[in-house]
């Protein structure tokens, strides 16, 4: 998965739909895939703490105390609608993998997947091939990040995140309908208050426009 940018996975599904026989059901689609966020223990503890009991509280608790050394990514993806198409095969389920596998590998592109799963609900096996890429990439992902030295700290917060806020401040000044999310992503990593001097100027400065 790209360290820099989206990455598009191509998708090719194959199930066997349950109440028929010989009857092979091919998606293919692609998965957008965002690029790896650096995210503060602050705002991955707010997910945490959303429906989960002592446990996770415990587990916060610890993230919180030793935050300094602690370094998160955050992944996430979302389906193409666009390029999503779905056709039945008779056929049996071997012989048409293997004719899929033989088209995607004539292809040769590094990013499509054949994936056998189940008919219903066949969106869980997109969510473990998604993992799975993740698994694959996460290691070079971080050196990519290290080299590039946004995880250092800077004033308590990595790097990344520092440019992050100081990308959307340049935004929301430019576009005031922008301002609402930056100051939810600024809640979310737990720096309102350090920002707040300079969001709140940001505020009244679009009033006056």
């Amino acid at each position: 998965m790209e360290t820099f940018g989206t990455t598009i996975l191509n998708y090719h599904l194959i199930t066997e739909p349950m109440d028929t026989a010989n009857q092979v059901r091919v998606r293919e689609g692609r998965i957008k895939a965002s690029r790896p966020q650096i995210i503060t223990p602050e705002a991955y503890s707010q997910t945490l703490l959303e429906g989960f009991g002592e446990e996770a509280q415990r587990y916060v608790d610890w993230l919180r105390e030793h935050e300094k050394h602690v370094r998160i990514l955050q992944y996430g993806y979302r389906l193409s609608q666009e390029a999503f198409s779905e056709h039945i095969i008779t056929d049996n389920l071997q012989a048409v993998v293997e004719r899929v596998r033989d088209e995607v590998k004539r292809g040769n592109n590094p990013f499509s997947a054949v994936v056998v799963g189940v008919d219903d609900p066949w969106d869980v096996c997109l969510i473990k091939l998604f993992w799975e890429v993740i698994q694959n990439s996460v290691r070079i992902n971080f050196e990519q990040l290290e080299q590039r030295h946004l995880f250092d700290d800077v004033g308590g917060v990595p790097r990344a995140v520092r440019n992050e806020v100081e990308t959307a401040f340049l935004a929301a000044s430019r576009n005031p309908a922008l301002i609402p999310a930056l100051g939810r992503k600024l809640q979310r990593y737990g720096l309102m208050e350090e920002y707040q001097d300079r969001f709140f100027s940001l505020v009244r400065a679009s009033k006056r426009k």
